[in-house]
C-alpha cells in the first residue's frame, strides 16, 4: 500500500523541494570534466526566471485592472502595493547578477562553450515581461521565423510569446486611464492649460529679467543664458500645441498623448492632493519600474563584458555591444521621466479653484 498519499503536507512535498534541487544539470558534470561554478551559473539564472514569473502574475494582475473604462479607486491600491513589490523583485534581480559576479572569467570559460548555443536572449519571460511593459522594438521578436530567437522557441513558447504580444501593454493602458483624468478643465470655465501658460510665460520672464539684470554676467553670457531660456521655451511649446506633439509621437520622440501627458504632469504639480496621492505613486513606481530595468539591463552589460569581454555572445548575439545598446531604446516610461522638465515652484503654480479643490480632496460632513 502506497502511504505518502496519508502524508500530512509537509514543507518539502508543499514546495516540491526534491524536484526543485534535481533540476540543476551542470553540463560540464555530464561531460565528465565538473566546473565547479556552473552550478552558481545555473541557480542564478533558474532564480531569475521565477523572480521573472512573479513579476509576470503582478504585471498581469495589474494590466487586468486597467482594462476596463473605469478603473476602481480602491484597485489603484492594489496596484500601487503590486508595483513596490515588482521594484524590490528587480533589486533582488540586481544582487543576483553581484553574486554572479564572484564566479571568475575563467571560472566561466571551463563550461561556456558546453552551454552554447543557448542565451539569456532567448529567455521567454524576459521577452513577455519586455512586451507586457511596452518595450518598444525596431523589429518584432516573431516577425521572422528564421532569427535565432524565433527558432529557440518550442511551440508553447511561440504560443506564449504571441498572446504576450496581441495584448495591449502597461503603457498602453496607462495612457488611456491618464486620458480619462476629469480635472483638468471644470465647469465654471477654469482651463487649466491657459492658467499653466500664463505662470510659465512669467516664470521664463523672470529668468530673463535675471539674467539681463545680473552684474557679474558678461554681455556674451547674457546671450548664452538668454539663448538656452529660449530653448527651454521652444521645447515647451509642443506642450500646449497638439499638432506639434504628435509630430513628435511620430518621430518617436514621444509615446503618450499630450491628453495623458496633461494628466501626468497635472497629477505630478498637484500630487499633494488627497484625490492625487494614489496616481502618483502609481507613475512615480513606473519610472522606479523603469528605472531599475534600466539598472539591471547596465548591470549585466558591465558584467558579460568582464565575462567574455567584446567576444559574441553564446546565442550569437553581439555580446556587450548588443547589451549597451538596448539601454537607452528600451526605456518605457521616458515621457514620465520627461515630466521634470515642465516642472515649476509650488510658488508658481495657479491656484485651484474653491470647487476644484473640493473634488480632489476627502469631503465629508460631521452632523451635530
Amino acid at each position: 500500500m502506497n502511504t505518502d498519499s496519508k502524508r500530512p503536507l509537509s514543507y518539502g512535498s508543499y514546495l516540491r523541494v526534491p524536484e526543485l534541487l534535481s533540476i540543476q544539470s551542470p553540463k560540464s558534470l555530464e561531460a565528465g570534466r565538473e566546473a565547479h561554478e556552473e552550478l552558481l551559473f545555473i541557480i542564478v539564472h533558474q532564480a531569475h526566471e521565477l523572480w521573472f514569473k512573479q513579476i509576470l502574475h503582478e504585471l498581469n494582475s495589474i494590466a487586468r485592472m486597467f482594462k476596463s473604462n473605469t478603473v476602481d479607486e480602491k484597485m489603484l491600491g492594489n496596484a500601487v502595493s503590486r508595483l513596490i513589490r515588482v521594484a524590490e523583485i528587480q533589486k533582488v534581480l540586481i544582487d543576483h547578477l553581484r553574486i554572479l559576479e564572484t564566479m571568475t572569467p575563467l571560472d566561466f570559460l571551463e563550461f561556456r562553450d558546453l552551454v552554447s548555443p543557448a542565451s539569456g536572449f532567448q529567455s521567454v519571460q524576459f521577452r513577455m515581461l519586455e512586451s507586457t511593459l511596452g518595450v518598444k522594438r525596431e523589429h518584432p521578436l516573431l516577425a521572422n521565423p528564421d532569427s535565432p530567437f524565433a527558432k529557440s522557441l518550442t511551440a508553447d513558447e511561440l504560443k506564449q510569446m504571441q498572446m504576450a504580444e496581441s495584448e495591449p501593454s502597461l503603457v498602453q493602458l496607462i495612457e488611456k486611464w491618464l486620458e480619462r483624468t476629469p480635472f483638468i478643465e471644470t465647469s465654471d470655465g477654469f482651463t487649466f492649460w491657459q492658467e499653466y501658460q500664463n505662470a510659465l510665460s512669467e516664470h521664463l520672464s523672470r529668468d530673463r529679467q535675471f539674467i539681463n539684470n545680473h552684474p557679474l554676467l558678461s554681455d556674451n553670457e547674457k546671450q548664452r543664458q538668454l539663448g538656452e531660456v529660449e530653448k527651454t521655451e521652444n521645447y515647451f511649446k509642443a506642450l500646449f500645441d497638439e499638432s506639434m506633439h504628435n509630430d513628435l509621437v511620430n518621430q518617436g520622440l514621444r509615446r503618450l498623448s499630450l491628453r495623458a501627458t496633461h494628466a501626468a504632469l497635472f497629477i505630478q504639480l498637484y500630487r499633494e492632493e488627497p484625490i492625487l496621492h494614489l496616481p502618483y505613486r502609481l507613475l512615480t513606481l513606473l519610472v522606479d519600474i523603469d528605472e531599475l530595468l534600466q539598472q539591471w539591463r547596465a548591470q549585466h552589460a558591465i558584467m558579460v563584458h568582464r565575462m567574455i569581454g567584446i567576444r559574441v555572445g553564446t546565442g550569437g548575439s553581439l555580446g556587450y555591444a548588443y547589451l549597451r545598446s538596448t539601454l537607452d531604446k528600451s526605456k518605457v516610461f521616458a515621457d514620465l521621466f520627461n515630466l521634470s522638465t515642465f516642472l515649476l515652484p509650488k510658488s508658481s503654480l495657479p491656484a485651484l479653484p474653491a470647487n476644484l479643490k473640493q473634488r480632489l480632496g476627502f469631503a465629508f460632513e460631521v452632523k451635530s
